[in-house]
């Protein structure tokens, strides 16, 4: 009987996290954008931790059932994305080249910003010694940097930081873990930008 409940309570279990998960599919797919941890724990009436628990064994189930989509998580905020194997696919849908590769300058530009930030375009001219104007406007077209303030210095320059759309971009979870400068090169960038998808 005692071995009875414990099964039972194994059904149950199960049970209730596929409840969860259908519910935390239904969030991310309805949002569209990124919803923070704390957002997804409120509507489950969930705490963080078991949230997050969730979340990333539901991460898990979309990899290994070989899944069209994806979860990334990029500083405690989760998002739907296809994989990037389907891009070709969903450019046909799109009819559109949704994924362009940056040019040699955009990528010098951005590898500054992620490596300086907070930097302001004058900065990065002294750095690269030539002007940045249009790489800058890419790189914001593009949501990979953004404008976070200005410098308290004579002109108040605006500041360049780089956003979570780059670190989603990158596959990285925080800046934390972007390779050192060492190990850095562009063409590593490259290639990276290439292999991860954009929204």
């Amino acid at each position: 009987m005692k071995e009875f409940n414990i099964n039972q309570l194994h059904i149950e279990e199960v049970s209730t996290k596929k409840i969860y998960f259908s519910i935390i599919e239904s969030l991310l797919f309805v949002a569209g954008e990124s919803l923070r941890l704390s957002e997804i724990a409120n509507i489950l009436e969930c705490s963080n931790d078991f949230t997050r628990e969730l979340i990333n064994e539901l991460i898990v189930k979309y990899e290994e059932e070989d899944r069209g989509i994806k979860i990334v998580v990029t500083n405690d905020q989760y998002q739907f994305v296809t994989k990037p194997c389907n891009s070709e696919y969903v450019q046909k849908l799109l009819k559109t080249n949704i994924r362009q590769s940056l040019s040699q300058a955009s990528l010098e530009t951005l590898a500054i910003i992620a490596y300086k930030q907070p930097i302001t375009r004058v900065e990065i001219e002294d750095i690269r010694g030539v002007k940045s104007d249009r790489a800058i406007y890419t790189l914001s077209d593009k949501k990979l940097i953004e404008e976070s303030g200005r410098k308290n210095v004579p002109g108040r320059p605006i500041i360049y930081v780089t956003t979570d759309e780059f670190l989603k971009h990158f596959d990285f979870y925080s800046l934390a873990e972007m390779p050192s400068l060492e190990n850095f090169s562009s063409e590593n960038m490259q290639t990276k930008l290439e292999s991860n998808e954009v929204e």
